[in-house]
């Protein structure tokens, strides 16, 4: 169950819900919106809410890209997979050493967790118990921002019921639940900052995780200066491609086009 994935997405979506619901419960600012009869916001803020519970399920089980195996292409044809569009100066595929497929694409990395090759590999996340691939790796930057304007929000709501006490012990009493959801909504704003932060830089560059962190060890970039990305074309077209392209990207012409001398 583990190993699935289940008790990660429980945990996310019922620790998610009971935040919600003491939000919600609380002399916060919904609680006097609905008193006062003024739906409006918290229906957004409810709505915002089940919007990040659906993005994180669908970049939890999505394809992040995964290779078709040597057999899967032989009986598919995919043309995405197909060696005749790449340009034969190009850096010779590699054999993936643990699936044992012949041609792994470039910017592809075996995943040890989920025991596949991943097309424009990024990482694993553990909290979404799935690999962040060239297929969803806008949809989790969506999911960040999505996340993060909840979080935000939430972090409002929860300073908005702080109460006072004639004492610590009464304050303490009166505002538990209340600081408690404060706590976790801080700690997850802090990481989905740095990591919305991160991956925006990385788009902004066409680089991966990955890329990013094992640079001297890759064999198609380790000859490359730090200041040269062979799939860089710029800040502007970079964002675009990546948020607004929906499609496999053969990189090997990519590489081939923008390497004066590809190794």
């Amino acid at each position: 169950m583990f190993r699935s994935g289940f008790l990660v997405r429980a945990s996310h979506t019922l620790l998610t819900w009971v935040i919600t619901l003491i939000l919600f419960l609380h002399n916060t600012d919904l609680r006097r919106c609905e008193e006062r009869g003024e739906l409006l916001l918290p229906a957004l803020f409810f709505l915002l809410v089940v919007l990040s519970v659906l993005l994180y399920f669908a970049v939890s089980l999505m394809d992040p890209g995964f290779v078709l195996s040597d057999t899967a292409q032989g009986v598919q044809a995919s043309s995405e997979e197909m060696e005749s569009m790449i340009p034969q100066s190009s850096p010779r595929l590699r054999r993936c050493g643990y699936c044992l497929l012949q041609q792994q694409p470039m910017r592809a990395k075996h995943c040890q967790t989920c025991k596949r090759c991943v097309r424009r590999f990024d990482h694993h996340c553990p909290w979404i118990e799935n690999c962040v691939g060239e297929r969803n790796h806008r949809w989790f930057v969506v999911y960040l921002l999505v996340q993060l304007l909840a979080l935000l929000w939430a972090l409002h709501i929860a300073l908005s019921g702080i109460s006072p006490g004639a004492t610590w012990e009464l304050w303490f009493r009166a505002n538990g639940f209340l600081l408690a959801a404060l706590g976790v909504v801080g700690v997850f704003s802090v990481v989905v900052v740095l990591l919305l932060g991160c991956h925006l830089y990385l788009v902004s560059i066409n680089s991966t995780t990955w890329e990013f962190m094992s640079w001297h060890r890759i064999s198609y970039l380790k000859n490359c200066r730090d200041e040269e990305n062979p799939f860089d074309r710029g800040i502007f077209c970079n964002l675009w491609d990546f948020f607004c392209i929906c499609r496999t990207v053969v990189w090997e012409q990519v590489y081939q086009r923008n390497t004066p001398n590809p190794v």
